[in-house]
């Protein structure tokens, strides 16, 4: 197994996470594929079969996340890919009008700071939290990248327009964290630009997932496609990029 690549992704037993798990054991990678529930990440890992290795992981528990570190450890002695994929847009469910109720609720001046506690524990402190835990892991790769996958509505440039499409949906609760996360991110990418390890930071389409209550308007496979080519990018590939499909800059 030496000669192949260690992939851990965090919240990979369903939606983008799984797709790109299927596709990286489909191109050759050991994936790591993380679920809260070990349930849920055995079912997963054995519907994408041989390749792919399930590991508890709750980005939200500091027990968990040094379980998780000490496997990989023991099991793999490095890590060469880390996807931070988990997150959440909600703390409680919606089964309306999701676009509607989210806009109506999260306003500056009416979200729940229990709500916006809750997202971005797992959004931002969530995805510092495993980076740093997996760092040293990383760093005993010859090609090591992390790949941060956050959302466009995160970026404060596009939602500064009032022109952007979802400018009007700017809000302290999912978009401020992903928002607070490329930022996280961007704190990464500083640490470690002079430095052999790869930081990439990418939104992947409106996609159709329990994220936004099936409301995405994109499939799974082609919301994964951007998180899938970077994940590929071999040791001459770029660091420090923020981009969606294919290969086209977000302004942060």
């Amino acid at each position: 197994m030496t000669g192949e690549r260690i992939a851990l992704i965090t919240g990979a037993n369903q939606g983008v996470g799984f797709q790109v798990a299927k596709e990286l054991v489909a191109n050759g990678v050991t994936v790591l594929l993380g679920s809260r529930d070990p349930a849920r990440g055995q079912a997963a890992a054995e519907q994408i079969g041989e390749g792919a290795h399930p590991i508890q992981i709750d980005v939200t528990d500091a027990a968990s996340i040094a379980t998780a570190a000490q496997r990989i450890t023991d099991e793999f002695g490095r890590l060469d890919l880390l996807v931070n994929n988990a997150g959440i847009s909600r703390a409680r469910s919606s089964d309306g009008d999701f676009l509607g109720d989210y806009a109506a609720a999260n306003k500056a001046s009416t979200a729940s700071m229990d709500e916006i506690r809750k997202v971005w524990e797992t959004n931002v402190f969530g995805t510092l939290a495993v980076y740093q835990a997996m760092l040293p892991l990383l760093r005993k790769s010859a090609d090591a990248r992390i790949v941060n996958v956050s959302s466009g509505v995160g970026s404060l440039t596009a939602n500064a327009d009032p022109d952007y499409p979802y400018h009007s949906m700017f809000g302290p609760v999912y978009p401020a964290s992903k928002a607070a996360q490329n930022a996280i991110t961007l704190a990464m990418m500083v640490e470690l630009e002079a430095t052999d390890i790869k930081v990439n930071l990418v939104s992947p389409a409106f996609t159709a997932t329990n994220l936004n209550n099936f409301a995405g308007t994109e499939s799974v496979e082609d919301g994964s496609r951007e998180v899938v080519r970077v994940c590929l990018l071999g040791p001459e590939g770029p660091s420090g990029t923020f981009t969606r499909w294919e290969n086209t800059p977000i302004p942060w």
